[in-house]
């Protein structure tokens, strides 16, 4: 069921307000493309190596004035950027959907997640880093404490797909630490980034310390990449690949989030209806562009038949289109690229066998790079789309006798990003939670539940990426863990051959009264 498309309110002189903020200075533009028309949005400034390192070298002497203000300042600043960031909600989600082609209601989500970032490390940040005491080798006379000194330049590198939630999750967590950043934006989500960035500006982050490029990705990209003390990169499994063996090679740490060919486990006592509506939204929303969104389903075959009728329904029942508020459930794909790409899939699994139950075709009529929610049975591994992600609105279903058989189904893939099981019984999601080997894992969800747990650590595992964003672990990878540790004085430790014969009986006997008491 379309919706009406009408054109977004973005004026000319805002977007040349908003692009005015890039680094940019050799008058190099690319086109950006509205999805939703296919029409020309607005011509990007694209920047060049020389404007990295420009960047990079002016961030560097923001950051020493940001880390000496402290963690109250930074507090006060970032917890008023969670307010602008609401406040200017319709501006950002007008962006937003216009850039990507999104429905309001999952632009929205992106919002939602930039301001509980942008609120949870404003407030977490200085418990996480503050100084501690440790257990020293010798208690009472050897003192010990960690700190934690900021990494300095932080390289981040966003995709397109989630601009404004991708972006906040790496680049709040490293302002809140005392760093700087230098952020790559894709072109096609670089209004979005730059639109949430004047938030945080205008809320009091210097301009200097959080700078944006966009242009070719493997000119500036690689310039991002050699100019950071860590690099952020969320994207493909090839590319990430590539930036982390880049950054290996000057040893630069890196988290790298990527692809994945996320799995939903059905089990027999899911309430077949409820779970067909839980999963859709799990597969279709963003239009399946997101890298955390189900690919595969396995449902027990003693419900199989009532789930597949039930998933098959929704799929089909889903409106479809462009409008800027919240009459759709689902929006265009964001590319010509994207559509060739699941076009392809598609139309490869059909020829060697696959049976489409809903969806199965482009929707020219709505926009140029709309395309049907898919939903695919029978797809066996000589498919394109059996095992390779497909990035796009499009599942496959396949009945399974048994959790064993579904464990192990799920699990069977180089990638290990995102799960859901649906269960009557949370006990038993837990349980075969512990089973799968993803970064994630929801139940009686299909991602929402863990990507929105700003407390708890999100990544990859196996080929879908290195590293955690959110929860402490996000904060941590921005900072150097540095030991203190002291001499109290009350005696010295051995130091000639004389010393050492008088005291190893005395400090064996320390040892065995430590471990007597359990003590570290």
């Amino acid at each position: 069921m379309p919706a009406t498309m009408r054109t977004a309110p973005i004026s000319d002189a805002r977007i040349a307000e908003l692009v005015a903020d890039l680094t940019a200075t050799n008058g190099t533009t690319a086109e950006v493309i509205a999805p939703f028309t296919g029409t020309v949005l607005h011509s990007l400034p694209v920047s060049n190596a020389g404007d990295v390192q420009d960047a990079a070298a002016a961030a560097r002497v923001a950051q020493q004035a940001w880390r000496a203000a402290g963690f109250a300042h930074r507090r006060a600043v970032l917890l008023t950027a969670h307010d602008l960031l609401l406040e200017r909600a319709k501006e950002l989600l007008d962006i937003l959907q216009t850039e990507s082609g999104k429905t309001r209601g999952q632009a929205f989500e992106e919002v939602f997640e930039a301001a509980s970032v942008a609120r949870y490390y404003a407030v977490s940040a200085r418990n996480v880093l503050k100084t501690r005491r440790r257990r020293a080798s010798i208690p009472v006379v050897i003192q010990t404490r960690v700190s934690h000194k900021p990494k300095g330049l932080i390289g981040v590198i966003t995709p397109w797909n989630y601009p404004i939630a991708l972006s906040i999750m790496d680049v709040v967590p490293a302002l809140a630490s005392g760093n700087a950043v230098v952020q790559k934006a894709d072109n096609q989500g670089a209004l979005s980034i730059l639109a949430s960035r004047r938030a945080f500006i205008d809320a009091g982050v210097p301009e200097a310390l959080w700078a944006v490029v966009a242009g070719d990705g493997t000119e500036i990209g690689n310039a991002v990449v050699d100019a950071a003390d860590y690099v952020c990169f969320t994207g493909s499994t090839a590319t990430g690949t590539k930036v982390g063996e880049r950054a290996a090679a000057t040893l630069t740490g890196a988290s790298l989030e990527l692809g994945g060919k996320n799995p939903l486990i059905v089990l027999d006592d899911a309430k077949p209806a409820e779970a067909a509506a839980n999963a859709a939204y799990a597969v279709f929303s963003s239009m399946g562009q997101l890298c955390v969104s189900i690919e595969r389903i396995y449902v027990d075959r003693t419900i199989a038949t009532e789930f597949i009728r039930a998933f098959a329904e929704r799929t089909r029942s889903l409106r479809q289109g462009s409008a800027l508020n919240f009459s759709t459930d689902v929006g265009s794909l964001t590319s010509a690229a994207q559509l060739e790409r699941v076009s392809r899939h598609v139309d490869d699994a059909v020829a060697k066998g696959a049976t489409v139950l809903a969806g199965g075709r482009a929707r020219p009529d709505l926009g140029p790079y709309f395309f049907e929610p898919t939903v695919l049975t029978g797809v066996t591994p000589g498919m394109e789309c059996f095992a390779h992600e497909t990035f796009g609105p499009v599942v496959a279903i396949t009945v399974v006798e048994g959790e064993a058989e579904a464990i192990a189904a799920a699990n069977d893939s180089e990638f290990g990003l995102n799960a859901s099981v649906f269960t009557g019984s949370r006990a038993r999601g837990r349980r075969i939670a512990d089973l799968l080997d993803v970064g994630s894992v929801n139940i009686n969800e299909g991602y929402r539940a863990s990507f929105s747990s700003t407390d708890a650590p999100m990544g990859g595992m196996k080929h879908s990426g290195m590293g955690r964003r959110n929860g402490a672990e996000g904060l941590l990878r921005f900072v150097e863990a540095r030991t203190v540790a002291e001499s109290t004085g009350i005696m010295n430790l051995p130091r000639t051959g004389e010393e050492w014969e008088k005291m190893t009986g005395l400090m064996t006997a320390a040892l065995k009264v430590l471990k007597a008491l359990r003590r570290r």
